[in-house]
């Protein structure tokens, strides 16, 4: 056992020492440049451990700046340079965003696609959707089937303009990339994406990448110690190209099959051969990643990025925010689809956050075209659905440093929601709707 028993954050939160996050930062690191020992990381997580015991006085916590100077000292000391390279990358990164973080208001950002929101704002304030107070009036006057109709008909002519472009690209298109951050509606804009294109004599065939996992004990973990599928160096990405190569060179590939009770991939499943008329389709979070396919020339792909792009204001003049239109949605589906706890979901959702803010986000702007998959109406149903939950997690999380992040998200949700006028009856929602894939009642499987 560590003679450490507590260590300092940023925040000057004071929280239990685990040795074992020191580990799987640096198998995460070492992952990121092709590792796969985590009994290396293991052994080097000791060696900071013990120079922290050797360094550190009686009863001192160290602060996390400490740590993570010590973890970068034995990386190179070891031998470890291109770890220790992307592990310091990866601080600077880090306090890069912080740094932003507090600066805002004053400097724009590179990952948010301005056209299309001034667009959907233009959209918003026409159909005076644009804040809380509007969006209650037309409430109480009645007019919630109104608003759902009016919100589906602008998703689906944003679906139907992908599918023209998709169309418009003929023979020359080969992979089709559908992806966005969790719970941005992917699945049922992907069927709605192949049931117009089918119309149009196309036929979309999906390479699942989630076949490509890693077997589980090759997975880097979060700070939990969970098992990370959110990066996308979980994947096998050389093994993607290659296999996506050889479709598009007309080449018959054997897919591998993961399977997610064992946690082990198995090799050469499932035969895949594109006929003339089919475009391979990728269904991923990880789609705008560089390297899931580089192997193929950027005249042969089409990236579309869907995300819930909101633009409505609170009471506080404050826009809502778009992952949290994301987290309330994986809660109900979770909790509907996977039997999964929204409070573990809220939980885990600091992991998915950053992951997305690593790996998805920052590539939004190489998208061909982005589908904006808000529903206004979404938000008074929602408050019906989970207002006492988001109070009582806030309640529970208050005083809890190792939750500060779940409390700042329940304790916004909570001041939201409770703004909003709750509407109990969800009839009028289509069977169809992007919706439907989050609050159940779907006309589609998935």
């Amino acid at each position: 056992m560590s003679k450490i028993s507590y260590v300092v954050k940023r925040s000057g939160a004071i929280v239990p020492f685990t040795p074992e996050r020191i580990t799987n930062a640096i198998y995460r690191a070492a992952v990121s440049v092709g590792g796969r020992d985590r009994s290396i990381a293991e052994d080097l997580s000791q060696q900071v451990v013990r120079l922290l015991e050797e360094n550190c006085p009686p009863g001192h916590s160290p602060h996390i700046e400490e740590i993570q100077d010590l973890v970068e000292k034995v990386l190179i000391e070891n031998g470890h340079a291109r770890v220790a390279k992307h592990y310091i990358l990866y601080r600077h990164e880090r306090a890069r965003r912080r740094s932003e973080s507090a600066n805002r208001q004053s400097r724009p950002s590179g990952n948010i696609p301005w056209a299309k929101l001034w667009y959907v704002l233009n959209w918003a304030v026409d159909h005076h959707l644009n804040t809380v107070e509007k969006l209650n009036t037309r409430i109480a006057q009645g007019e919630f089937p109104a608003i759902v109709n009016e919100s589906e008909s602008a998703y689906k002519l944003d679906v139907e303009n992908a599918t023209w472009q998709i169309a418009e690209r003929g023979e020359a298109l080969k992979v089709v990339v559908i992806t966005g951050p969790s719970s941005s509606g992917k699945t049922t804009t992907t069927i709605k994406l192949s049931m117009g294109l089918e119309q149009r004599g196309l036929k979309l065939v999906t390479l699942n990448v989630d076949n490509y996992f890693f077997d589980l004990e090759m997975h880097p973990k979060d700070e939990f110690g969970d098992y990370d599928f959110e990066t996308p160096q979980a994947l096998d990405l050389p093994l993607i190209n290659e296999h996506l190569e050889r479709l598009i060179a007309g080449e018959e590939v054997m897919i591998p099959y993961y399977d997610f009770k064992t946690g082990q991939r198995q090799s050469d499943v499932t035969p895949m051969k594109l006929a003339k008329n089919e475009i391979i389709l990728i269904d991923s979070l990880h789609g705008l990643f560089p390297a899931m396919t580089q192997a193929i020339p950027a005249e042969q792909k089409y990236f579309l990025y869907l995300e819930p792009l909101l633009q409505m204001k609170d009471r506080r003049g404050e826009y809502i925010r778009w992952t949290d239109i994301r987290l309330i949605r994986r809660m109900l589906r979770d909790a509907a689809h996977r039997a999964y706890d929204p409070r573990k979901t809220l939980m885990h959702w600091h992991y998915v956050r950053a992951s997305e803010m690593r790996n998805i986000i920052l590539y939004i702007n190489a998208a061909d075209y982005l589908i904006n998959t808000a529903m206004p109406y979404e938000l008074p149903l929602y408050s019906h659905k989970l207002l006492d939950d988001f109070a009582r997690w806030a309640e529970e999380f208050q005083d809890d440093p190792l939750r500060a992040d779940a409390f700042k998200r329940a304790e916004r949700l909570y001041n939201v929601l409770a703004e909003i006028t709750p509407v109990w009856d969800d009839s009028p929602v289509p069977p169809d709707s992007v919706l439907r894939e989050f609050i159940g009642g779907s006309c589609y499987e998935y």
